[in-house]
């Protein structure tokens, strides 16, 4: 129920997002399994929480080398059973860049975007990723977990945009545009 409401709430930025969302729908309504209960592929569909941390004075958002996905993605991870979306956020935050999640003024504790991704690599498999922005200023992500990134970078929006498709998340520069549009002035 909870899982469902939170995907009512989120607005579809694009068509794409609009039939992610349905499918999403779908596969919760279907009883599948949501929750990935075995590295790095078991079920083959699973729930996954990311969170992009924006600093909202300098419009820059923090983007992680993900060692094993070879990409520049948001932090997060995958929801564990029973655990809400929301506090996967928190927990996955404290753990990756050791700094408290404070929800941004953008969408609060609830989330902005959806998406549903094949992973790229070795035990492939589809993330359905709703997708959290939180605040934090630029100095303030002062270390991160070197064993799952080996990189992090602040970028203005339009420096994420310049960024090749390739190297991101393929659904980053979708992001990037709703945060846009969401955005005052």
């Amino acid at each position: 129920m909870r899982l469902t409401s939170l995907l009512e709430g989120v607005r579809p930025w694009d068509e794409q997002e609009r039939a992610h969302l349905a499918e999403a729908v779908e596969w919760i309504a279907g009883g599948a399994p949501l929750y990935r209960v075995r590295k790095p592929d078991v079920p083959e569909v699973h729930l996954v929480s990311y969170f992009v941390v924006l600093d909202e004075k300098r419009g820059e958002l923090l983007l992680v080398a993900h060692r094993k996905a070879g990409l520049w993605l948001p932090s997060g991870g995958h929801v564990e059973p029973r655990e809400d979306p929301w506090d996967t956020v928190v927990r996955e935050c404290g753990e990756e860049l050791c700094i408290e999640a404070v929800p941004s003024g953008v969408s609060g504790s609830e989330p902005f975007f959806l998406t549903i991704t094949q992973t790229r690599g070795q035990g492939r498999h589809t993330d359905v990723s709703l997708w959290y922005v939180l605040q934090a200023d630029v100095g303030s992500i002062v270390t991160f977990d070197e064993d799952e990134f080996s990189a992090i970078k602040w970028l203005s929006l339009s420096q994420v945009l310049a960024e090749p498709v390739d190297t991101l998340d393929p659904h980053m520069h979708r992001f990037t545009r709703k945060l846009m549009a969401a955005q005052p002035g």
